[in-house]
């Protein structure tokens, strides 16, 4: 104990003079000016590397996510745009298809107000799209001097086309259009005249349809604005390729059924196929049924007329005649006036002294004798009749015959040892099952319905195969790489950037100072030798060593004797 309290005396006494004598380390100015030149050259371009690693790699993280500009522009506008891009400095790239001009997500909606505040895309047909509307009206307002008459009509025609193609546009669901007329030259003949008609093209937005009424309503606008077009000449088409305008409603088409009666069959099948699957899926279950229905719908029009005649009505009613009599007849004697020509023979008949009975008197001449003479008798007969006409129109759209198909899967149970087992439906429940379809759509079976309910047993779908494709060529895995190959390229030129030329400088730079000449260390090794800074100081590391195996063995040898002088120490005991 006495030698440990003079040890740490010693060192106390000594640290005075050790920090006294220890040299003064300079700062971190002295030491790069004290660095040579190269290493110095090195180190700054290593720090000027460094940072421009870390502004690309910030930038390539804030750029990380690119979204489409501008979809389907043409070779012009796509150059326009890029010259403009260019000036703002803004970063772009295309898409695979090469048909996309892509810039950072974080400036989308920015670069397109500044664009089509510039007026950028003009407009143009790009691959695989329609592009935007073409001139309009403007197109007639510069007519070059000499212009010819036909140059003046396709000019018109071309103005007309791009007036309706924008108005086509501003609806909500078009993304763009053409439209196409064929006006042909008319001449003095009216006969030989040919009537207008228009062609249309939708590229509609994705997920976006048109309904029936609105594609009735771009019919009438393209027929209401050329003079003499038929709505019926005016055929509009998706981007597809598909014909979207039929006949008018309640016009069948030559072909067949137009798209409004095929809707119409397509909603009275899906109608009865709901209720169906109403009735039944609570009964069997969801997945355990399957139906389907045809509906023969009748969409021809009939009008019919008929007239029914009755006979008169009363005590002797009679059946309808019209009955017509003539009788003439002559008496004997001379019907011929007589006497002495004069003014009593020209006197006017005097009145008939005798009735006449009907028509059988005989008519007398004036101044005729009594001799002779002749009768006319005339007579018709005529009866109304009751006249019934009875015009009747048939409906369009009633049913004729329906057919309904369903199929019933096994019923599914468990046995007594928990397997699945699959019982078919007896006859008696297919024969309910049949009853409760035909109530559902209305069965009738003097027009010809037909129900067929089977029970058969549902396959399971086979188990999706096991994807063989090797890890490095997993969709997930290639974009991954290429997401994370230029952060990952940065971040190895930044490790040998770091390693290569600014890891000398730094160990140049916090190196500890070597040791000067005149500086010595003092140990002291026990307590009965004196300090003597002069002397160099003595090192006694074996005797260390063997006390301390000493201490071991006694340790070993006897535990006892350890413990007690431990237990002094802790009690503070000399």
């Amino acid at each position: 104990m006495d030698n440990a309290v003079a040890t740490v005396a010693n060192n106390a006494a000594l640290a005075p003079n050790a920090a006294a004598a220890a040299p003064q380390r300079p700062g971190l100015v002295e030491r790069w000016r004290a660095l040579p030149a190269r290493t110095q050259t090195m180190a700054l371009a290593g720090i000027a590397a460094l940072v421009a690693v870390l502004v690309l790699l910030a930038g390539n993280a804030r750029d990380a996510d690119w979204r489409v500009l501008f979809p389907n522009l043409s070779e012009k506008d796509g150059g326009q745009v890029i010259e403009r891009l260019t000036q703002m400095n803004v970063p772009y790239r295309f898409s695979e298809s090469g048909g996309m001009l892509m810039v950072p997500a974080s400036r989308v909606h920015e670069l397109r107000m500044k664009l089509s505040a510039a007026g950028l895309p003009t407009g143009g047909v790009g691959p695989g799209g329609l592009g935007s509307a073409g001139p309009g009206y403007e197109l007639l307002d510069k007519s070059p001097f000499g212009q010819t008459q036909g140059q003046e009509r396709m000019n018109v025609q071309r103005a007309i086309e791009g007036e309706l193609t924008r108005t086509i546009q501003s609806l909500a669901s078009v993304q763009s259009a053409r439209v196409h007329l064929a006006i042909p030259n008319q001449n003095g003949f009216f006969r030989e005249q040919q009537k207008p008609s228009a062609s249309v093209v939708l590229n509609l937005h994705p997920g976006r349809t048109l309904e029936r009424s609105q594609i009735a309503g771009i019919v009438h606008l393209v027929s209401s604005s050329v003079p003499e077009m038929n709505p019926k000449a005016v055929s509009v088409i998706d981007g597809s390729g598909a014909l979207l305008s039929g006949a008018p409603a309640g016009e069948a088409d030559a072909e067949g059924l137009d798209g409004t009666q095929l809707q119409y069959r397509r909603q009275i099948e899906a109608g009865h196929l709901r209720r169906i699957l109403d009735l039944l899926e609570p009964v069997v279950g969801r997945d355990n049924v399957r139906a389907s229905v045809t509906a023969d719908i009748d969409f021809s029009q009939v009008m019919q007329t008929a007239e029914a005649y009755r006979p008169n009505q009363g005590a002797d009613a009679r059946i309808a005649i019209r009955e017509q009599r003539s009788q003439e007849s002559t008496q004997p004697g001379s019907a011929t006036p007589a006497g002495v020509p004069g003014a009593m023979t020209n006197q006017p008949p005097v009145n008939a002294t005798a009735p006449i009975a009907g028509a059988s008197a005989p008519l007398q001449a004036a101044g005729a004798s009594g001799t002779g003479g002749s009768m006319s008798r005339e007579g018709a007969t005529r009866y109304e009749l009751d006249k019934t006409v009875t015009v009747t129109r048939a409906a369009v759209g009633q049913v004729k015959r329906l057919s309904a198909a369903v199929v019933v899967n096994h019923r599914s149970s468990t046995d007594s040892k928990g397997k699945p087992v699959s019982t078919p439906l007896t006859d008696k429940e297919i024969e309910q099952l049949t009853a409760l379809v035909q109530q559902g759509i209305g069965f009738n079976s003097e027009r010809g319905d037909q129900v067929k309910v089977i029970n058969a047993p549902f396959r399971a779908d086979p188990a999706p195969a096991a994807d063989t494709t090797p890890l490095w060529q997993q969709p997930w895995l290639t974009d991954l790489l290429r997401s994370t190959a230029a952060p990952l390229a940065l971040g190895l030129v930044g490790l040998a950037i770091v390693f290569a030329l600014l890891r000398p400088a730094m160990k140049a730079m916090f190196a500890p100072p070597p040791p000067s000449p005149g500086a010595q260390v003092n140990e002291v090794v026990g307590g009965d030798l004196p300090l003597d800074p002069s002397a160099p100081p003595a090192l006694e590391a074996p005797g260390a060593n063997e006390r301390l195996e000493a201490a071991r063995r006694l340790a070993k040898e006897n535990p006892a004797a350890v413990a007690n002088i431990v237990r002094g120490w802790v009690n503070g005991e000399a």
